[in-house]
């Protein structure tokens, strides 16, 4: 019997991937150990991408809505580049074709994050910090799910 610990195939042979149902491919330990690797990456840019914002406003005297849309590009596309390598290992899709959907995935995310967390701020009495915070992980969530099927094609 094979070993599935270490990810050398996503299903046992009994279970071919196409008969299993979206739910569950998403519930598996593989798309589990993905979810981790984009959360620490997730992390990471957005430390890079609030460097950038602070540089260029406080460094480059550049305007703060520009500048957080530099920002937001700079850590997006190092977030490409870490999830093509790490998080999404084996993507069959073409490098600009991959990268254009993945804005257009990150764009869905920021809109997803603009309306629950106004919702939050206008409905709840949660500091605001503590809002963007939630909205943040479930805003990653839709945008995981989003690449991780449609773009990169992993699940």
């Amino acid at each position: 019997m094979a070993d599935f610990s270490q990810g050398e195939a996503a299903f046992p042979p009994d279970r071919p991937e196409d008969e299993r149902g979206l739910l569950e491919r998403l519930l598996s330990p593989r798309v589990g150990r993905m979810l981790w690797r984009n959360t620490v990456v997730s992390c990471s840019v957005f430390m890079v991408g609030l460097g950038v914002l602070y540089a260029l406003v406080q460094e480059g005297g550049f305007p703060e809505v520009p500048a957080a849309g530099i920002g937001f590009l700079v850590a997006n596309s190092l977030h490409y580049v870490l999830g093509r390598a790490w998080i999404f290992r084996g993507t069959d899709r073409p490098p600009a074709a991959g990268y254009a959907l993945f804005l257009v995935n990150a764009s869905v995310g920021l809109a997803v994050t603009m309306l629950f967390y106004a919702a939050l701020l206008e409905w709840t009495h949660l500091h605001y910090l503590t809002a963007r915070v939630i909205v943040s992980v479930f805003a990653g969530l839709v945008v995981f799910v989003l690449n991780a099927v449609f773009n990169f094609r992993q699940v």
